[in-house]
């Protein structure tokens, strides 16, 4: 249909915005560059993952290639080897930006000393030393191989650079290979002192590939490098569930390929012989001119410290609704707490409540969901720590997080050895949901609860890298809510019927898909419907339907969705009352924001977890909570107001599908959403100071006011003495007296 995109396509045009981040001219130039990384690293998992999955579709296919039944896209009709055909030639058009992106930000960087050297545009005492280099400190730590069809090919492994040579002989030709990738060894060799001039280890190799095989000469050569199947997915059934994640870790290194990447060009000969023994087809070899692994760049970053180069430094603040001088448990139980990262710290605002519970002889129990955490993380420290002080501490963590299935897996044994109960996502569900519940004894008996629920993961790192916010509230509907959704998770049911929460994936389209109802019954009554969403994608089958009749209805719908957007905003029809813009900028958005109806006591906001993606809705456990404190949704509803009114780093979909900069007319005031939410934390934290102080210095004065009205009056309790002896004694004296007294009142007039 005219309205909808395909999912894999509209992934690609997310991450061309990206890359057009690496030649924005306003951002710094070592920032610019990391794009560029950013931009492939997107690109490498995508093919990993999406393509890897695609595949097996597209094998599928051919299996039942006389079969009408054909696995094809809800939203394009495109099977799977027509979504590869498209897929493939998307990433050649782009590269030809992503090559001058690299070239222009290193000549912007030129000035400051940096340079990629290449062997020809070394100096001869370079090139001297470089040979030298590569017989020392090189050639002794490497092999090459050299391939024929009496021994295996080689296995190549997932994303590691090798030198591929095409070797002559008196019989022929031949293949050889060098791997070129090195944990023991820097990869960028340094030509100066500070490192900015480098040359790049594989460069080296592949110069100095003759020196690997003797008694061969070396007719051509390039560097290669293969990306894999990463498409795993395994049943969480049984107790050895752990070990078998593990297994299936290790397998995923051993994958198929699903894309070759080399440099420059290579003999069409040697090519095809290597794509048929990695079973790939022509199509699947993409050319560079650039390094295949750009992950380097971000060590650019710390050669050089000028400001000019670098982003403005932003420190997270203390979140502004907590008091330092009260435990967080005590301060959500008088009011929901609202918490927005990374402009406000996790570690003194949610890591503190954890840290506060661990050590709080009240708390009986915390129970969290885990997706993805920290290497280093203060979460799990905590967590091990209210377990070792005798809380309950139960975590189900989630072993099937992509490319964190070890991490979780070494973490999970950390924290069964502190005592912690541990337990896993329920079989073929993911558990993606972001929910703690703490419980406290409560004075007078029975007990208090705080939940929390988050829109990103527990993650100390993301937290200052990512947007995303928290709720935590008192709420016991809330609370019952959360604990049917432990007990669910243990069980391996779902929670059909909750009070409060939207949970998946039961009980979360359907109550989406009602209020938008809602709303179309507003409109349809000639009354303000509205539906807003930020999420980071949307290609529910279900739900775009939805708001495709919404839109038809007279419902304004607003959406700002960060990546993958199904829907076509704009086609008259069909979308002509939905707009659709998407942020990318300094950092990644990730929070989802939900609201129904327009600014009334009856608008509906929820925070949550979840996109609007059926991954999300009906194959995974997610959680949205509802935000019902005033205070708070109009503080949403502001935050929302500035996302929409971005004119720097939003993007607004046309009615073709693409995506162009928000306009900015002559005189407008530019609109960064991203700097103003952390200008506005400073601020929010200045003010606090600001009125703590004045508070302080209140209570000083009043301090210093009692004080001095308790002092007794000096001297003048005998002065009045010796006056009331001298009234007694003699009529005769009382004009003196009076006299006295009219010069003791003159003088404290004076003073």
């Amino acid at each position: 249909m005219e309205y909808l995109e395909n999912r894999e396509l509209s992934w690609l045009k997310f991450n061309k915005r990206v890359l057009e981040e690496a030649v924005e001219p306003d951002t710094p130039a070592l920032e610019r560059i990391a794009f560029s990384a950013i931009y492939q690293s997107n690109l490498d998992e995508f093919f990993m993952v999406r393509v890897g999955s695609i595949s097996e579709d597209e094998k599928d296919e051919k299996d039942k290639k006389k079969s009408k039944k054909r696995k094809k896209d809800k939203n394009s009709g495109m099977s799977a080897s027509e979504q590869l055909d498209s897929v493939f030639t998307a990433v050649r058009r782009l590269q030809p930006s992503v090559e001058e992106a690299y070239r222009k930000n290193m000549a912007d960087l030129a000035p400051f000393g940096f340079e990629h050297v290449s062997f020809d545009t070394a100096s001869p005492e370079e090139q001297d030393f470089l040979e030298l280099y590569f017989k020392r400190e090189i050639k002794p730590f490497i092999s090459g191989l050299v391939i024929n069809d009496a021994l295996p090919f080689p296995f190549l492994r997932n994303k590691e650079l090798y030198v591929a040579v095409l070797l002559g002989t008196k019989k022929g030709m031949t293949i050889g290979m060098i791997p070129a990738t090195s944990k023991e060894r820097e990869r960028m060799i340094p030509l100066g002192s500070n490192g900015k001039r480098f040359i790049l280890e594989e460069e080296v190799i592949l110069r100095f590939a003759h020196l690997m095989f003797k008694g061969y000469k070396v007719q051509d050569r390039a560097v290669i490098r293969v990306t894999r199947s990463a498409d795993i997915m395994v049943d969480n059934k049984g107790a050895d569930f752990r070990d078998r994640m593990e297994e299936l870790v290790f397998k995923r290194t051993k994958l198929a390929p699903v894309r070759l990447e080399i440099t420059d060009e290579f003999s069409r000969d040697a090519l095809d012989y290597i794509c048929k023994k990695l079973k790939l087809k022509n199509v699947r070899v993409f050319n560079s001119h650039i390094p295949l692994d750009l992950s380097y760049l971000y060590q650019l970053q710390d050669l050089d410290s000028d400001p000019k180069l670098h982003y403005q430094k932003l420190v997270p603040q203390k979140a502004s609704m907590l008091a330092e001088n009260r435990p967080v448990f005590a301060q959500v139980k008088a009011r929901d707490i609202l918490l927005s990262y990374p402009f406000e710290a996790m570690t003194t605002s949610f890591i503190r409540l954890l840290e506060e519970s661990a050590a709080d002889p009240k708390v009986v129990s915390i129970k969290i969901t885990l997706y993805r955490v920290a290497r280093n993380s203060k979460v799990i420290s905590a967590l091990c720590a209210a377990a070792e002080n005798g809380k309950d501490v139960t975590v189900m963590i989630e072993l099937r997080a992509c490319f964190d299935e070890a991490n979780n897996i070494e973490w999970s044994k950390v924290l069964q050895k502190a005592g912690v109960k541990v337990f896993y996502g329920p079989k073929e569900f993911k558990a993606h949901s972001k929910l703690l519940l703490i419980t406290r004894k409560a004075q007078g008996g029975g007990y208090d609860y705080v939940t929390q629920i988050g829109t990103g993961n527990y993650n100390e790192k993301t937290a200052a890298l990512y947007t995303d916010m928290m709720l935590l509230t008192a709420d016991r509907d809330i609370a019952a809510d959360a604990e049917a959704v432990f007990e669910s998770l243990r069980s391996g049911t779902f929670v059909e019927s909750p009070k409060k929460l939207l949970v998946s994936p039961l009980a979360l389209r359907p109550q989406v898909l009602a209020m938008m109802d809602e709303q179309i019954e507003i409109a349809r009554s000639g009354g303000d419907g509205y539906i807003a969403a930020k999420i980071n994608s949307l290609n529910d089958s279900a739900i775009i339907e939805k708001l495709v009749e919404a839109s038809n209805a007279g419902v304004r719908t607003e959406l700002v969705v960060r990546g993958i957007c199904c829907i076509i905003a704009g086609v008259p029809g069909h979308t002509e009352n939905i707009t659709v813009r998407s942020i990318v900028g300094r950092f990644l958005e990730h929070s989802r924001i939900f609201i129904f109806g327009s600014e009334n006591k009856d608008q509906k906001i929820y925070l949550g977890s979840a996109d609007w993606m059926s991954r999300n809705t009906v194959r995974r456990v997610e959680v949205a909570a509802p935000v019902e404190d005033e205070r708070l949704k109009k503080r949403i509803r502001e935050m929302f107001r500035v996302l929409m009114s971005d004119n720097v780093k939003a993007r607004i979909m046309q009615s073709d599908g693409t995506y162009v900069h928000a306009e900015r007319r002559d005189g407008d005031e530019a609109v960064n959403s991203q700097e103003l939410f952390y200008a506005d934390a400073y601020r929010r934290i200045d003010e606090k100071r600001e009125k703590q102080q004045r508070m302080k210095n209140a209570r000083e004065k009043k301090a210093s006011a009692a004080s001095a009205a308790k002092k007794p009056a000096a001297k003048k309790a005998p002065a009045a003495k010796k006056s009331a002896a001298k009234k007694t004694t003699s009529a005769k004296k009382a004009p003196a007296a009076r006299k006295t007294t009219s010069r003791t009142k003159k003088k404290d007039e004076q003073k």
